[in-house]
């Protein structure tokens, strides 16, 4: 009876049910991009958990190796399994020169400003970072600037945003989506400022737009001398992880946390079906971009990457991460691009003046 026990205690049956355990966890997480979350809420949080259990697993695969155990070749066939899962994570390759054939270049840039710290509890700060964030924008040399998280206040106010941007930039047209809140006259939404001609402006309603929701997808046509660009600037649905900062419970915000992305997840995956369902009715060129509150590893960047190409994976370097907030969320702001265009010199803000870093890139048409 003793030497049974021994043998189910031993540390190598042991690391046989946790080497189970998080390969079936990998498997989980290459099947959450093609599987509406509706349909199966528990789904994407493999997708969000997939770099820690990929690392897991790469720690097993060292393990197995070193005992020369047949279950190396296991880890390291479902591993390989998802390589193309694996190399949406990083990228060694930057491109940094623009085609000679090229007939037209548009340079994006991309940030989620955060409303510009409205409620720094320091009344200065504001000013500051919306100076800094501008200034970033109008030294990138951008010709369209794509800003998510959005403010402005109709006057008088001293926090002007629209127009001061407009002027400095250099735009010669805008457009936005903002709902407006009595309350101090305020406007919070998303916003579009381009140095060339809007043809014409558009929405895409979202079904889960709400009073308290400030998540918008808004499209322009701009015209650079005689090439026409449909531009998309997106932001899917917010988790509002601040609304768990006074919980003290750790079990409670947990909790909070789960509830907060299980409801998360169908809603960004319905709009992203919307959008992608519109960017397929376009007469041109389409470029897409914004925070889309989702890794590479889920439902709503597969609905995207089916239809176009990745700007950061075809012209970007390293693991390209750009939240920075309290919870690690790696990549989750995007420049996309149909499949005829090109993407080059991509640029991650390397030091981000909200809790998203700014992205830019150069797209070029053939």
């Amino acid at each position: 009876m003793a030497n049974k026990l021994k043998q189910i205690f031993r540390f190598s049956n042991w690391m046989r049910i946790i080497t189970f355990i998080a390969l079936s966890a990998l498997l989980l997480s290459y099947l959450s991009p093609f599987i509406h979350p509706k349909s199966a809420w528990l789904l994407p949080f493999f997708g969000l958990s997939y770099p820690i259990i990929l690392i897991g697993t790469f720690l097993l695969l060292i393990y197995w190796t070193m005992k020369r155990s047949k279950w190396a070749l296991v880890v390291l066939g479902i591993i390989l399994l998802g390589s193309t899962y694996h190399m949406r994570l990083i990228t060694f390759f930057p491109k940094d020169e623009i085609n000679p054939e090229s007939k037209q270049t548009l340079k994006i840039l991309t940030n989620n400003v955060r409303i510009f710290d409205l409620y720094d509890p320091n009344p200065d700060q504001k000013y500051a970072t919306r100076d800094s964030i501008f200034n970033y924008a109008i030294q990138s040399n951008a010709d369209v600037v794509c800003f998510q998280e959005f403010y402005r206040k109709d006057a008088p106010t001293n926090f002007l945003t629209s127009k001061v941007f407009f002027k400095n930039f250099g735009a010669v047209d805008m457009h936005e989506r903002l709902i407006y809140k009595p309350t101090g006259h305020q406007h919070f939404g998303i916003a579009m400022f381009s140095k060339y001609p809007i043809i014409a402006k558009g929405e895409v309603i979202f079904e889960t737009e709400d009073s308290e929701n400030f998540n918008f997808s808004i499209f322009t046509d701009i015209v650079k001398d005689k090439d026409t660009f449909r531009v998309y600037n997106v932001h899917l649905q917010s988790i509002k992880m601040g609304e768990t900062e006074k919980i003290t419970d750790f079990s409670e915000k947990v909790q909070k946390w789960i509830d907060k992305l299980r409801i998360a997840y169908p809603k960004r995956a319905e709009q992203a079906d919307k959008i992608v369902e519109h960017i397929q009715t376009s007469p041109y060129p389409v470029i897409v971009c914004g925070d889309f509150n989702d890794t590479p590893i889920s439902y709503v960047y597969n609905q995207f990457s089916a239809e176009l190409t990745d700007a950061f994976l075809e012209c970007g370097t390293g693991i390209g991460s750009t939240y920075v907030g309290k919870v690690p969320a790696g990549r989750i702001d995007y420049i996309f691009h149909s499949p005829e265009l090109s993407a080059t010199n991509f640029v991650v803000q390397q030091s981000p003046f909200s809790d998203h870093r700014a992205i830019e890139c150069i797209i070029s048409k053939q």
